[in-house]
């Protein structure tokens, strides 16, 4: 493992080795999408533990989608119980370890929530952590509602980097949690340029996206169904930037693995 140092325009060639390897194999990427939310769906569902549970198995579970790219650059067979490979996939050392790392993001998310709450009292985190889910009308509905969000996602940032590559380094790599927060960290920061390109992209593709869903549908004069869409295009996007998170980390980290990410976009180089 070797962390590089990579151009600002990396950020692009994530999002585009992203969109490259969802093509590779979509039925594969979206069945274990499937499979995560209803998971996800089943733990919601206990009361109170539901969402701090849910929290807690994030980063393990990330690690199977991590799989799951692997797998298929390598023109393997990928099956929904890929998901669990951080946690029996491994051995029993790296599933504690990556429940450790679990309660750490747990904790880290929390502190976001928290930061969040000072701007709609604590009406966002008892939705989010206890009842699982959140109305999304009810938290847009108002000033305070929308400053909440726009605050979480702002607190979530730091967050996000501390443990955007803890996961696979944790499994992968033998690290503790600990040292591989640090190394997402430090990860991040140094490349910052091509995270903020990538959130760039990211975003562009998702205001493109419904942008042209919303023209084509008021071309054929159907714009009242849209909504019926938007579901379906949410989950092709999530599973395109799931996609693009075992680029990025092929990119920082200097991986070396038998088959190309992709044959007309070369892995960034330092």
């Amino acid at each position: 493992m070797q962390l590089l140092e990579v151009p600002p325009k990396s950020g692009y060639l994530w999002l585009r080795q992203g969109i490259w390897l969802f093509r590779k194999n979509p039925l594969a990427i979206m069945s274990l999408l499937f499979a995560y939310m209803f998971g996800t769906l089943v733990i919601s569902f206990v009361p109170i533990v539901g969402g701090p549970i849910l929290l807690v198995l994030v980063p393990g579970l990330s690690v199977g989608f991590m799989a799951a790219c692997r797998d298929i650059i390598k023109n393997k067979q990928v099956l929904p119980q890929v998901l669990l490979d951080g946690f029996r996939g491994h051995g029993k050392d790296i599933a504690r370890r990556l429940l450790v790392l679990g309660g750490y993001y747990m904790a880290a998310t929390i502190a976001a929530y928290l930061i969040s709450s000072l701007f709609n009292g604590s009406e966002l985190i008892n939705n989010l952590l206890f009842d699982g889910n959140v109305n999304r009308d009810e938290i847009m509905n108002g000033t305070a509602g929308l400053v909440a969000a726009i605050a979480f996602a702002i607190a979530y940032i730091p967050v996000a980097m501390l443990f955007w590559f803890a996961p696979v380094l944790v499994a992968w790599h033998d690290i503790t949690p600990v040292k591989a927060i640090f190394f997402s960290w430090t990860a991040c920061t140094r490349n910052f340029r091509a995270f903020v390109v990538y959130a760039l992209c990211v975003l562009l593709l998702a205001a493109a996206s419904s942008m042209i869903l919303t023209i084509i549908m008021a071309v054929l004069g159907v714009f009242q169904y849209a909504i019926l869409l938007v579901s379906p295009l949410s989950l092709l996007f999530a599973a395109i930037v799931y996609c693009s998170f075992y680029a990025s980390y092929r990119g920082c980290f200097g991986v070396q693995e038998i088959g190309a990410l992709d044959p007309n976009v070369s892995p960034p180089e330092a």
